[in-house]
């Protein structure tokens, strides 16, 4: 066999190891030429008579992350031609036969007459998950790296090589949906419980104990081809059928409120598929993903989610020529919940941290929140004692301004109020060494004025971490107008290191996501305003695609932030720039009845102890009218959420805050939340098109306010019918 990705050797006792080692590359990916070399390696096993089974493992540090996304692009483009070529009919069946490719490959393995195990170390997702599940036999090692999943669903798709076969007959019906539809990933001791993992050893054993298995008299039929199989949760028409499906429907409407097809073609695969055999349930499931890959939200969300923030994490927006760098010390100056949560980030990336506080309790504070967080995970079964001791040494506390002097790299991430920022930066830049790099985690100050208090300009740049820290993947990393190349390729190093996704942003009032958060909550502070109900506010913005409505997520900021923000946006730029009637409710709701958000119980929100929080029946109060929701348009209040934050979009990139539309989309998902099932505020418009959504912002604005009024840059579009994505782009799936 003439193989590249793939080494492929026979032991004495007649079992062959197949490694997957695809040169060039940290991480195996299935592609057309994988597919290929699988292929061989299949027939050729079944074609020897002196082969009694192959192992299938990895040459990587992880066995692999799945399908390679742009091959399925490559799909959608070869399906557009083939379709102006000869017609609709002729381009669909070929884009179904290639479509289904993989999941015939597998089912070939599966049923070629040799029994195939698989041992697997570090992540096996996606496609490479779905190749385990075919396997006859799966090893997986007790490694904590080491994780199986199917996450197609977090980029619109579902799987489509078995998984959705495979998935229910090894394990109840229930757990499986539940890992389809969420995309998660198990640990090694949990997939073994579900039945997914024949057995869990040290990495050095994997392979040999798949061997042993082999060995022993591993049978080469998959459980669901032998007679008498039997469902683990039994028939899908039966009384235990009748309590899985109907909540499942219920289950999935609740969490995506039919936004994403892709979930709903899961269960719909599901459901048929376990009625047939398994040849035709893989036909069945073949069918719907040919029809989930040609969507739009698919398109969109593998453009966003999957490739544009893959180029993202691997630097596409880092200056050229400058040498990587990793901090070996980190300094953050402000120990408070923002400060604190920085330093156990950077501490779990390994890297040193210096803490700094006004004194020693306040920066010891700062240092016990790492040590909850790490009592948290241990607690979860994520960590061991040791490694939170470990953290925990990374991170010096102290009041001392001079143990910054030996750090490669200061954040300070004081209180938001640009005059203590300013002495405590003159503070930092009075004892930093000469080549270290100076950063601000302002949220909404704009950086170039804070480079006033230094004395370096081009050694100062923004790094706007988003709350919570721990948890949230995106890092604002903002130019001011002195910034420095080099002190941006330090910035980006450094968010990389901590495998975060960041964005380049041009300085500007509100950088991106913020003034895009901004015009959303804005905008539900308005309905509320003009008589709409809160609870039809707050659900109709998840309807919408939103992961919490405007009021819930101004409580979770704090309603009197939301008021200093405005307050000094008036002062800064004038009355303009606020909506008196927002102001007027803000400052009823802080100064008037002292509701502050969640930080003291009560704001839209009221939050009583040990219950769920609900909304607070006083804000009917606050409303000078009251409508009746029958009359309400609910398609128009979706419209307003979405487009009001589009549009914020649109001004960003006219503006020049963002030069790259994929920093707008995948900021804006990653950010706030975003509709991801539109792929970002400018997928959304690319969607529909510039001309239907400057009509569509001209109608709002005409009923609802110049707030809607579409920018100059996508009036131009919409004359000339330009995007913001290139046409191959936006229709490769």
């Amino acid at each position: 066999m003439n193989l590249v990705n793939f080494r492929f050797e026979i032991d004495a006792d007649g079992i062959a190891l197949a490694t997957w080692d695809m040169p060039g590359r940290s991480m195996n990916v299935i592609t057309t030429e994988v597919m290929d070399e699988l292929s061989l390696i299949v027939d050729g096993v079944a074609a020897v008579e002196e082969i009694r089974g192959c192992v299938i493992t990895s040459g990587k540090d992880s066995f692999s992350g799945g399908a390679d996304l742009s091959m399925l692009q490559d799909l959608g483009r070869s399906y557009a031609l083939l379709k102006a070529e000869r017609g609709d009919a002729e381009a669909m069946r070929v884009f179904f036969e290639q479509s289904r490719r993989l999941s015939q490959l597998y089912r070939a393995l599966e049923t070629c007459g040799k029994p195939f195990a698989i041992a697997i170390h570090g992540i096996c997702l996606g496609g490479a998950f779905e190749l385990a599940l075919a396997c006859h036999y799966r090893v997986l090692s007790d490694a904590d790296s080491t994780r199986v999943g199917l996450p197609e669903i977090k980029v619109g798709l579902f799987p489509g090589a078995g998984g959705s076969q495979r998935l229910p007959r090894l394990m109840p019906t229930p757990d499986a949906l539940q890992l389809m539809a969420r995309g998660e990933q198990l640990r090694p001791a949990a997939a073994k419980k579900l039945g997914i993992a024949g057995a869990v050893v040290p990495r050095e054993a994997i392979v040999e104990a798949a061997k042993d298995w082999i060995r022993q008299g591993g049978k080469a039929v998959a459980p669901w081809d032998e007679q008498g199989f039997r469902l683990p949760s039994g028939k899908v028409y039966s009384p235990a059928g009748m309590q899985i499906w109907p909540p499942a429907n219920a289950i999935y409407r609740r969490e995506t409120q039919d936004n994403y097809p892709a979930g709903r073609a899961l269960l719909q695969a599901v459901y048929d598929g376990l009625q047939l055999p398994m040849d035709q349930a893989l036909t069945v499931e073949s069918r719907h993903f040919a029809s989930i890959l040609r969507s739009p939200v698919a398109a969109a969300m593998i453009r966003t989610l999957f490739l544009s923030k893959q180029e993202l994490d691997k630097g596409a927006r880092r200056p050229k020529g400058i040498p990587p760098s990793r901090p070996a010390t980190v300094g953050i100056v402000g120990a408070g919940f923002m400060g604190a949560a920085v330093a156990y980030v950077t501490a779990l990336a390994g890297i040193k941290v210096v803490l700094v506080d006004r004194d020693q309790e306040t920066a010891d504070k700062g240092k016990s929140l790492s040590h909850k967080l790490m009592t948290d995970q241990i607690m979860k079964g994520r960590a061991k004692t040791s490694d939170r001791d470990r953290l925990l040494e990374l991170i010096t506390a102290t009041p001392d301004y001079m143990a910054l002097s030996t750090c490669d790299l200061v954040i300070e991430a004081v209180f938001e109020d640009p005059k203590i920022k300013a002495e405590v930066l003159g503070r930092i830049d009075a004892v930093l060494k000469e080549d270290a790099i100076l950063a601000t985690n302002t949220s909404t100050l704009p950086v170039s004025g804070l480079a006033r208090a230094i004395t370096r300009p081009e050694r100062f740049v923004g790094i706007h971490f988003f709350s919570p820290v721990e948890k949230m993947l995106l890092v604002e990393v903002i130019r001011g107008h002195g910034t420095g190349e080099r002190a941006l390729a330090v910035a980006l190093d450094f968010v990389r290191a901590l495998k975060k996704t960041p964005i380049v942003v041009n300085d500007a009032r509100g950088f991106y996501a913020n003034r895009c958060v901004l015009a959303y909550v804005r905008e539900g502070h308005i309905m509320l305003g003009e008589g709409v109900p809160p609870a039809m506010i707050e659900n109709v913005a998840k309807q919408a695609g939103m992961p919490v409505g405007p009021l819930a997520l101004n409580d979770e900021v704090a309603l009197d932030l939301a008021l200093r923000i405005l307050r000094a946006t008036k002062a800064e730029v004038g009355n303009d720039a606020v909506d008196p009637a927002q102001e007027a409710l803000l400052v009823a709701l802080v100064e008037g009845e002292g509701r502050l958000g969640r930080k003291n119980g009560k704001g839209f929100y009221d939050y009583p102890e040990g219950k769920p929080k609900h909304l607070w029946p006083g804000l009917r109060a606050f409303q000078p009218v009251q409508q009746n929701p029958d009359s309400i348009d609910i398609a128009v209040l979706k419209q307003r959420f979405l487009v009001v934050q589009a549009l914020e979009a649109a001004r960003a990139i006219e503006e020049k805050v963002l030069t790259d539309p994929r920093e707008g989309d995948v900021g804006a998902i990653l950010g706030f939340g975003f509709a991801p099932f539109t792929g970002g505020p400018l997928s959304y418009i690319d969607g529909m098109g510039a001309a239907t959504f400057v009509g569509l912002s001209e109608r709002l604005a005409a009923a609802h306010g110049p707030r809607f009024t579409p920018c100059d840059l996508l009036v131009e579009m919409a004359r000339t019918g330009a995007a913001f994505y290139a046409k191959d782009e936006r229709s490769a799936a």
